[in-house]
């Protein structure tokens, strides 16, 4: 058997490799502080052969589907998601939607583009959560800020913020997103400080920002859970306003798949 020889590079070949290294670099070099000019790239394109301009577009599509890829990861993040619950495989059945909003409307998420609010609103354990947290991440993927909460880690959050002198801080971040999902509210009653600095949060984002309340205590009872009727009635006065509410029915999933039967 003859023995197996590297193929021969030419010195030619070699040097090509080596300034096609080294303009690499540099390319990369200049990335790092170069902007698009438009006037400067104008010009070039002027001059350029139908090959360099086939690579331009080719290089400038990927940059943008970079930059979308990396925002949609930043917003995921921003949000606080406790889980990555989506709306594949999503079970709708126990859901009672009003007459004149269904699934589909729900799913293009043009509530958001209104401002709108939704109070998914039934007993433990139906996916009320599931959905709330597989609209904010769909949200997210469209490139639309999210920021998730229980109601306890909002009012928790902000108290610690008021207490820190950072109040105005930490509203006008939470104001940033358009869509604010409070979940559990209800679960654990509000004293009247932290009714107030939730309230502020309803306020700011009325008729600006989305919210997404999942619950288990009708409208009659939210007086028992702000401590206070009237500051509960000015919340569902802006809630219902330009809000709708998703009822759901059923037994609770986790009872229903429970070990412990």
């Amino acid at each position: 058997m003859g023995t197996h020889r590297p193929p021969v590079i030419m010195p030619d070949m070699k040097r090509r490799r080596q300034t096609t290294g080294e303009r690499i670099e540099t390319i990369m070099a200049l990335s790092k502080s170069l902007p698009l000019t438009r006037q400067v790239l104008a010009d070039q394109l002027a001059d350029a052969t139908p090959g360099q301009m086939e690579f331009i577009e080719s290089w400038m599509r990927a940059e943008l589907d970079s930059r979308e890829h990396s925002k949609r990861s930043r917003l995921l993040k921003q949000a606080g998601f406790p889980q990555a619950k989506e709306l594949d495989g999503y079970d709708w059945t126990p859901i009672r939607f009003p007459v004149d909003y269904g699934r589909e409307q729900l799913e293009t998420l043009d509530f958001i583009d209104h401002a709108e609010d939704l109070v998914l609103f039934g007993p433990p354990g139906v996916g009320k959560t599931h959905l709330a947290i597989a609209l904010g991440r769909q949200a997210c993927r469209n490139g639309i800020p999210v920021r998730y909460f229980t109601a306890a880690s909002l009012v928790m959050r902000l108290l610690r913020a008021s207490t820190d002198g950072r109040l105005d801080r930490e509203l006008a971040a939470i104001g940033k997103a358009q869509l604010l999902i409070i979940d559990e509210l209800g679960y654990v009653p509000i004293d009247e400080e932290a009714s107030r600095l939730l309230f502020q949060i309803v306020t700011n984002a009325y008729e600006t920002q989305s919210i997404i309340y999942t619950t288990n205590i009708e409208f009659s009872g939210w007086g028992r859970v702000f401590g206070d009727p009237n500051m509960a009635a000015a919340i569902i006065d802006r809630t219902i306003h330009h809000g709708r509410m998703i009822r759901f029915e059923g037994d609770s999933w986790r009872k229903t798949h429970a070990l412990m039967q």
